[in-house]
């Protein structure tokens, strides 16, 4: 019997929007803990989903298997690119691990620049 249970799980890249502050932090939480803003995001979403007890029940129902989605999902293509990959490095927009708010929000970007 081996010592270590290596549980693998598939990973997968959606797009949210977030009001500017709750980005902020999550960034500042990301630096406290030299952790990802997506390991952040990830973490504190299982922990809020486990500790809801009323969430909880809603998934032992029925109804919790006919819930559509409503996440946007980017899938990936043959060659393992997202979709889109090509065109946000064409329009600049590579993506920056624990970037700040305005490399995620163009506008966010103009707004603290003092341009709208």
């Amino acid at each position: 019997m081996p010592l270590l249970e290596i549980i693998q799980t598939r990973r997968i890249t959606a797009m949210i929007r977030l009001d500017e502050t709750t980005a902020s932090q999550i960034d500042q939480y990301a630096a406290f803990l030299h952790a990802t803003a997506d390991e952040v995001v990830d973490k504190a979403l299982a922990y809020v989903f486990a500790k809801d007890r009323d969430f909880q029940d809603f998934l032992r129902t029925p109804e919790a298997t006919h819930v559509p989605p409503s996440l946007r999902v980017r899938h990936f293509g043959q060659s393992g690119a997202q979709n889109g990959a090509a065109r946000e490095a064409v329009n600049g927009a590579a993506k920056r691990p624990n970037g700040s708010v305005a490399d995620r929000d163009p506008v966010a970007g103009k707004r603290a620049a003092g341009v709208e």
